[in-house]
């Protein structure tokens, strides 16, 4: 049984907001407007364009940027240009967009805690479970969870672009593991990836692993994880 649980961030504890409803929340902040069906195109240009961080993965990855995608989660300044440029693959009326789209996806506003995390994470810190979080990103997700109340339950991030290593680098998981003084063995892994978040099996740790869907088709996927800690 795991003494200390270590979360994914995206897909796993917290779902972006649909590709749509980001556009929409930029071109109103931007006081621009398209036509309700061109509005809806767009969007899914730039979802199959893997423009949206958390959102699909790219149909297609452009040649160009192939090299970049592969390390993006290793500092913020390359995760934003990953982003941009799959993005920037999509038109848009303003080239200004592009980098607001990438600033929206930071907002707290942007993301929403699956249903059954909030009761998880509190079940966790009821029993003395130690909990992290280990994502992989650019930017810091810490306002986040402090916006929806769930910073409290969270007793250390450790986020690949702070330490300039992703996942599935066990170096990523040994670093959690060290923060929170716990011993792999007795660690579990809760991820939506199994390439990424798998790689804290050669560690040693457990993983448990949820499919990553939108918050409404997903209520309770993280609940078994109170049945896997001691």
């Amino acid at each position: 049984m795991a003494s200390t649980v270590l979360f994914d961030f995206s897909g796993t504890l917290f779902r972006i907001e649909s590709a749509e409803s980001w556009l929409r929340a930029v071109l109103d902040a931007a006081g621009a407007e398209l036509p309700e069906g061109e509005l809806r195109g767009t969007a899914r240009a730039l979802e199959a364009a893997g423009a949206l961080p958390g959102g699909a993965s790219p149909a297609r990855i452009p040649q160009e940027l192939a090299g970049l995608w592969q390390v993006r989660d290793e500092s913020a300044e390359l995760h934003r240009a990953a982003y941009t440029g799959l993005s920037r693959q999509v038109p848009l009326s303003d080239p200004a967009l592009h980098d607001e789209l990438y600033d929206r996806h930071m907002l707290p506003a942007a993301w929403a805690p699956y249903p059954d995390a909030p009761y998880v994470l509190s079940g966790l810190r009821e029993r003395g479970v130690r909990v992290g979080v280990v994502s992989n990103i650019g930017w810091d997700l810490r306002p986040v969870f402090r916006e929806h109340g769930l910073d409290a339950y969270v007793d250390a991030y450790v986020l690949s672009y702070e330490h300039g290593v992703q996942k599935p680098d066990p170096r990523l998981f040994a670093t959690a593991c060290e923060a929170l003084g716990a011993d792999p063995r007795a660690t579990l892994m809760v991820g939506d990836s199994r390439p990424a978040d798998g790689g804290a099996a050669a560690l040693g740790c457990s993983v448990y692993f949820v499919d990553h869907l939108p918050t409404a088709e997903r209520p309770d996927g993280l609940r078994p994880v109170l049945d896997l800690v001691g």
